[in-house]
C-alpha cells in the first residue's frame, strides 16, 4: 500500500468513531517512536551520522517533497550550534552547484521516505560518486536512499492515518542535532552568540 488512496481505505475507513480513531493514532504513534529509538540506541547509526556531520568541513541537507520540512527542521537546528551548514533549496543553494565541488571532507544528509522522491535519490547518489560521505534519514535499510548512502538512520514511520508518521522522523532530527551540538567544538560559544543577536535583532516578540 504505497499510495495514501490505498492507506486511507485501509485504515480509515474501517474506525467506528472519531474516538476510535483517535486512540488509534496515539497508539501507533506511541509504538512507532518507541520502537525507532529503541533500535536506534542498539544499533548506533545515530551517534555515527551525528559524528560525520561533525567531522566534516561542510555539511548539506535535502529532502524532496514532503521531507523537505525535515530537512528544513534538521538544516535550523543544526545552524545554530554549527557552521557551514546549507540547506540545498535550489534558491539559495543549488545541487547541481554543491555537486560540481564535493570534497571528501563534505557530508550531506539526505530524507527520503516511501514513495522515495527521485531528486534526492538522484543527488545522493552523485553525491557519493564525487566522494563525499552521504547520510540517508530513511524509512527501510533497503530504501533506494540508502543504497546511495554510507551511513543510514533507519526512522520507522507506522501510523493509524492514511499518510505515514513524521513523529518519529522530528525526534530523530532533534536527537541527531542535540549529540551534534553536544560534540561540537565553540557550540556553546555560538550559542551564546546567537541569543545576544536575537535580542539585540528583536526577534521574538517577548523582547
Amino acid at each position: 500500500m504505497s499510495s495514501p488512496d490505498a492507506r486511507y481505505g485501509a485504515r480509515l475507513r474501517r474506525q467506528s468513531s472519531a474516538s476510535v480513531l483517535l486512540n488509534s493514532i496515539i497508539e501507533a504513534e506511541r509504538a512507532n517512536l518507541e520502537h525507532t529509538m529503541t533500535a536506534l540506541q542498539a544499533d548506533g547509526s545515530l551517534e555515527h551520522a551525528a559524528a560525520r556531520i561533525v567531522a566534516a568541513r561542510r555539511r548539506f541537507v535535502l529532502g524532496s517533497a514532503k521531507s523537505r520540512a525535515h530537512a528544513t527542521l534538521l538544516h535550523l537546528e543544526l545552524s545554530a550550534s554549527l557552521a557551514g551548514v546549507s540547506l540545498i533549496d535550489e534558491a539559495a543553494v543549488r545541487a547541481i552547484d554543491v555537486l560540481s565541488d564535493v570534497r571528501p571532507t563534505d557530508v550531506l544528509v539526505a530524507f527520503s521516505f516511501r514513495r522515495y522522491a527521485r531528486p534526492t535519490i538522484v543527488v545522493a547518489r552523485e553525491f557519493t560518486a564525487a566522494g563525499g560521505h552521504v547520510v540517508a534519514i530513511t524509512d527501510d535499510a533497503g530504501s533506494p536512499l540508502a543504497a546511495a548512502a554510507q551511513t543510514t538512520v533507519v526512522v520507522g514511520t507506522g501510523s493509524a492515518s492514511f499518510s505515514d508518521s513524521p513523529t518519529a522522523i522530528s525526534a530523530v532530527v532533534h536527537a541527531l542535532a542535540t549529540l551534534t551540538a553536544a560534540s561540537a567544538k565553540g557550540a556553546r560559544r555560538r550559542l551564546a552568540r546567537r541569543e545576544v543577536l536575537a535580542h539585540a535583532l528583536a526577534t521574538y516578540s517577548d523582547e
